[in-house]
């Protein structure tokens, strides 16, 4: 049976001065969207983890009504504090019929250096679990970092430059992945106010 190769759907969003860029692995199957952005499943905890630590609420970008998530909204709260959102792949097969990172096998990584270009102010590549850690490690020959934890990165540019990067990785915010959205906040709320933007 021949594999189904999936194209990432959204390219990464870079506001001008974006001084970290976090990245997963790959969204959910079109069915289970919210929205038409990255982390749009409803029940995902990433918009969540923001709305505790820049507004101290939860629910700022959720509509439990009609389960809708604001995208517009989100996407001005990260154009204002300089946050950029891509992913590790940008091609995959899905070897199960779900999201799961598990079941995922990438089949193009992201072009790290090509998007590190585009945002020269960009000091960390966070990373939001542990595939997508994988990928970062693979893609600068280091070591996978512990969960809240960094590594130092180099990775060679387009131009025969070498960039310097921190790697942090962060927890999923999957529902899957085994911890309240409260305590996840926290790991995030780490890496902004380390880069100043909290």
């Amino acid at each position: 049976m021949e594999k189904k190769v999936e194209k990432h759907p959204f390219t990464p969003f870079l506001p001008k001065g974006c001084k970290v860029v976090l990245c997963g692995t790959f969204p959910p199957k079109r069915e289970k969207w919210a929205m038409d952005f990255f982390y749009p499943n409803f029940y995902n905890d990433m918009w969540r983890v923001f709305g505790l630590i820049f507004y101290g609420d939860k629910d700022r970008f959720f509509d439990r009504k009609n389960k809708t998530v604001d995208k517009t909204g989100i996407q001005s709260m990260l154009t204002e504090n300089k946050i950029g959102i891509g992913e590790t792949a940008t091609e995959v097969v899905r070897t199960k019929d779900n999201a799961s990172d598990k079941f995922l096998e990438i089949i193009k990584p992201v072009d790290l250096s090509g998007m590190l270009a585009r945002i020269p102010d960009c000091k960390v590549v966070a990373t939001t679990g542990e595939k997508a850690a994988s990928v970062i490690a693979e893609l600068s020959d280091t070591a996978i970092p512990k969960m809240g934890e960094r590594v130092e990165c180099q990775v060679r540019m387009p131009d025969g430059s070498v960039r310097e990067f921190l790697h942090w990785r962060l927890p999923s915010t999957s529902r899957a992945y085994p911890m309240k959205t409260e305590k996840k906040a926290e790991y995030y709320r780490e890496m902004f106010s380390f880069l100043g933007i909290v």
